[in-house]
């Protein structure tokens, strides 16, 4: 991240997007995602960020010490089997919801579905091996 100054935004002249932001905060506001940056003083500087697309190196982010907690990079793309072998498709991504978080199953036949990411229903995340070892109710994936 940087440390450096932001761009100021001037009357009269296009503000620039600096190449890298700081986060100092994030908080909600009917439904939507409020972030303050350093540096991002004014209203007007601020409406220049609208729509604009935060990427983070995730080479960068630390991997968690517990065992048995990820990041969503991590998991991203991995193979979800079932405990008898069968192949049911790739983890698109990891929607955080309040009760649980839950896995975007890309499925194998086509479409998609919720699992939820507890460790009853998903007993092995082998990150070594690219895949999820999922145990689930019947019908789960028909929902």
């Amino acid at each position: 991240m940087s440390t450096g100054p932001a761009a100021v935004a001037v009357p009269g002249i296009a503000y620039k997007v600096p190449a890298e932001l700081v986060l100092e905060s994030v908080r909600w506001h009917q439904g939507k995602g409020i972030a303050q940056f350093e540096g991002v003083l004014d209203r007007n500087t601020a409406e220049a960020l609208r729509g604009v697309l935060l990427q983070v190196d995730s080479a960068e982010i630390p991997v968690p010490e517990d065992p048995d907690e990820f990041n969503d990079h991590q998991l991203a793309g991995l193979s979800v089997v079932s405990v008898d072998g069968t192949v049911l498709g790739a983890i698109d991504r990891i929607d955080h919801a309040p009760s649980s978080d839950l896995i975007v199953l890309k499925k194998a036949g086509g479409g998609t579905a919720l699992i939820p990411f507890v460790s009853q229903m998903v007993p092995t995340v082998d990150l070594a091996g690219g895949r999820v070892i999922v145990d689930l109710p019947e019908g789960l994936l028909d929902l």
